[in-house]
């Protein structure tokens, strides 16, 4: 059964029929645990100001912190506001900032415990009395999966789980969402023991960003496009999420974890969806949701996995400017550890539209420059009525769709050289997001809370769709546990040899962003 429609605050002025007017949260707390880490403090307590400040919160919203801390409420209001003025998109208010201030409160105490959670319903009901939150909870955990079977069952225990008489509690979980396949249904099945499915919003803040988005504007709302999405035209697809910062300091989260883990399994494998999916016969997040299953599930690792996929650390090198260490050196890591840095699989879809493209994704550390994009590389053209020479310097045409930095899409075709000979040579055509439109887009988390807060589930993936992941990616995890260690690469490069000979083999190569 789905929740009561009682998150959205309905402005009487709105046309319902409009959907380019905002929607507001309506009366709702957001309690988060953990807020003393770093994603607190640098995105999500800044998102909820940003939110604040445009406009898209209830006057009475209340924001709740819970950790082991020995703080008071004007403690925790000093490191919102701290992390607020540091780190906010939007311009310092100090009405706005007043306002927000007044529903702010702190509970101290650990996961296990039951008086601090306790604690925790009592601050929720004075709330909902005095700042008019309705009932409405959404509780974010910023937390270590291994935590999270304790926090759902004290939020059970403590009558706090319960969506009744008009109010609605929801739970937000960051990723990793498990380690593997039956880590995650073992995560899935705790969660789905407190919260039904659709009171489960597991955030991938990629998904929230605008041009991942625009990846179903610029598809569906465009005829250009269409005919040409398809295996009769499209040669390849590339998708890559390329970090050139180092581990230092990160030991305790990725150590074990790895490229694959941390970025294909979510990121990458849902930009996958968003580009190979069907048409839904709606923007509703049912419809919006089976189409990227059906993708997922037709989606299978190219064989053999020695030579389709590929993996390395990176080892001292130079990089902006500067030297910087091997993975081995930084604070934290073991000196034989195995965790791989970089990692590239390829990805087949069985579908007809899809059969036989194959699809490339891959993530690294320390690599060349920071970018995200997909690439979608087309067939070259069956006759060119040129000279060799008149198109010697011709690629491959591409839209590449740049998710990260410089937020935009880019056309890669042939044109004449200006002069009096046929020269054809690659040019690119460019949309950006900053020169395109005044306003600037909002942080993902800044949708993504939002989306929380109004129900609204059409960006967050489902338990099926982390299985379904998870089941694309567990052989190759399995097949590089048991054959041998990662590749060195040099840090500044693009990733180990062995990643080029993976597109060699085919006649193709990646692309250097």
């Amino acid at each position: 059964m789905s929740e009561p429609a009682a998150a959205e605050w309905v402005n009487p002025l709105r046309d319902e029929r409009d959907r380019r007017l905002p929607r507001i949260a309506g009366p709702c707390a957001l309690v988060i645990f953990g807020v003393t880490g770093d994603l607190a403090r640098r995105k999500l307590m800044p998102a909820v100001y940003d939110l604040a400040n445009r406009g898209l919160l209830p006057p009475g919203f209340a924001l709740i912190g819970f950790a082991r801390r020995d703080w008071v409420d004007e403690d925790f209001g000093r490191i919102v506001h701290d992390a607020v003025r540091a780190n906010s998109r939007t311009p310092f208010r100090e009405e706005v900032w007043q306002r927000l201030a007044e529903g702010i409160r702190f509970v101290q105490g650990s996961f296990d415990d039951e008086d601090a959670f306790a604690q925790l319903a009592t601050t929720l009901a004075e709330l909902d009395k005095i700042r008019g939150t309705g009932g409405n909870h959404a509780f974010y955990l910023s937390i270590p999966p291994d935590s999270f079977p304790v926090v759902c069952s004290q939020l059970s225990r403590s009558g706090l789980a319960g969506s009744e008489d008009g109010r609605w509690s929801r739970v937000v979980i960051e990723k990793p969402f498990g380690h593997d396949l039956a880590s995650a249904r073992a995560l899935n099945a705790v969660v789905g023991e407190v919260f039904p499915e659709d009171s489960v919003f597991r955030i991938d803040h990629y998904l929230g960003k605008e041009t991942v988005q625009n990846i179903l504007a610029m598809r569906f709302a465009n005829q250009l496009f269409d005919p040409l999405w398809n295996a009769h035209y499209v040669d390849h697809v590339q998708i890559t999420m390329a970090e050139d910062i180092g581990l230092g300091g990160r030991a305790g989260y990725y150590d074990g974890i790895g490229a694959a883990r941390d970025v294909i399994q979510n990121h990458l494998l849902q930009l996958l969806a968003f580009i190979a999916m069907e048409e839904p016969i709606s923007f509703d997040p049912a419809e919006l949701r089976a189409e990227k299953i059906k993708v997922l599930s037709a989606t299978r690792l190219a064989e053999p996995l020695d030579e389709t996929t590929a993996r390395g650390q990176y080892v001292a090198g130079w990089q902006n400017g500067g030297e910087v260490v091997g993975l081995h050196e930084e604070q934290g890591f073991a000196p034989d550890s195995t965790t791989e840095t970089f990692a590239a699989i390829t990805c087949e879809i069985n579908t007809r539209r899809w059969a036989g493209v194959p699809f490339y994704l891959r993530t690294g550390k320390r690599l060349g420059r920071r970018v995200t994009e997909i690439a979608i590389v087309f067939k070259r053209a069956p006759h060119l009525p040129f000279d060799d020479t008149m198109t010697t310097e011709l690629g491959q045409n591409a839209l590449v769709i740049r998710v990260q930095p410089d937020e935009g899409v880019t056309l890669r075709f042939g044109s004449k050289v200006p002069g009096s000979s046929m020269e054809v040579r690659d040019v690119n055509m460019d949309f950006s997001y900053g020169q395109a439109f005044t306003e600037s887009s909002p942080e993902a988390y800044e949708r993504l809370i939002l989306d929380v807060l109004l129900g609204e589930p059409s960006l967050f993936p489902v338990d099926e769709e982390v299985e379904l992941s998870w089941k694309i990616l567990d052989p190759v995890l399995e097949h590089w546990a048991a054959h041998g260690v990662p590749e060195p690469y040099e840090a500044g490069t693009w990733g180990p040899p062995s990643a080029d000979e993976m597109l060699r083999r085919s006649g193709r190569e990646w692309r250097r962003p």
